[in-house]
């Protein structure tokens, strides 16, 4: 406990009485004595000098040349305190525009050339099974953009769910779906507020066509109706290839990846456009995109 500077202060008075005893402000405040010096008594044999009344200590009164103050209710208001200037915001707050569903992208007119899609904010979602290169195909593709452009990786959200994480390779159940849909809905969320203060987006997920759970539906609730889907579909044996250069939790089991390619095979005739990276590599795949997203724009499907 710090106690404070300077002298103590004195014991509370009693009611009724004066200072308390034993405190004396003089033995805590020396200084000169107060009032006049004692005056010492006459040697005898000689007379005494009549002695003269102190000079009183002038008072706390007002100065001779100085008016008395006015009463109160004479006395002029006083002036308002000028107003204050307004304090800078220090927090480093930068306002943003909240986020919102994304739109179509307009059309452009045939006389118009083809949109150049390097240079639009776009929000794609690119599907595909697992080991079909989403994740290195997109962010290959937002690292060589001239535009902002973020990557949002829907395993990845998922994964942020450390303690309790409902694996879906254990089984698909209530609490795998439910952490999906969770994580969908978080990079939807992540997406309409890049995309609304213009930096594009790339997401990716393994969408299934006949799976509404892991559908488009949601996909479309949650960013919006101007979201570019393009399926990454090269063959099986590729997907296996690069499904066993995998670890942890990326990693499946050859008959899961077998099932989950047979069940992507359903976009064919969607209308979904559809990469076949078989035999490409992934700058030449990316390159296809903007190919593939150019058309979209121009003729965006419908779905």
């Amino acid at each position: 406990m710090q106690h404070p500077v300077g002298s103590p202060l004195p014991p509370p008075h009693q009611p009724g009485q004066g200072p308390a005893l034993g405190w004396s402000p003089a033995a805590h405040h020396p200084g000169p004595p107060q009032g006049p010096a004692p005056v010492p008594p006459a040697a005898p044999g000689y007379p005494t000098a009549p002695r003269q009344a102190p000079v009183p200590h002038p008072g706390p009164g007002p100065a001779p040349h100085q008016p008395p103050p006015a009463p109160a209710h004479h006395r002029p208001a006083p002036a308002p305190p000028a107003s204050a200037p307004p304090v800078p915001d220090t927090t480093g707050h930068v306002p943003l525009p909240p986020g919102g569903p994304v739109a179509v992208p307009s059309v452009p007119p045939a006389t118009a050339a083809a949109p150049d899609p390097t240079t639009t904010t776009l929000a794609v979602l690119l599907i595909g099974p697992a080991g079909a290169g989403k994740t290195s195909v997109a962010k290959y593709w937002a690292d060589h953009r001239r535009v902002p452009t973020a990557h949002i990786s829907l395993d990845d959200v998922r994964e942020w769910v450390r303690s309790g994480f409902a694996d879906p390779q254990t089984g698909w159940n209530e609490h795998s779906e439910a952490q999906y849909r969770l994580a969908r809905r978080t990079c939807g969320f992540s997406a309409r507020n890049f995309l609304a203060n213009g930096i594009s987006c790339i997401l990716d997920d393994a969408v299934f066509p006949d799976r509404p759970v892991v559908g488009l539906g949601g996909w479309k609730r949650h960013v919006g109706p101007g979201l570019l889907p393009v399926v990454l579909l090269p063959g099986l044996d590729i997907v296996l290839e690069r499904n066993a250069e995998r670890s942890g939790n990326r990693r499946l089991t050859d008959e899961e990846v077998a099932r989950i390619h047979g069940r992507m095979a359903g976009w064919y005739g969607s209308g979904l456009p559809i990469i076949d990276n078989s035999q490409l590599d992934v700058p030449e795949t990316a390159h296809l995109l903007d190919e593939v997203l150019s058309r979209s724009i121009a003729s965006p499907p419908a779905w």
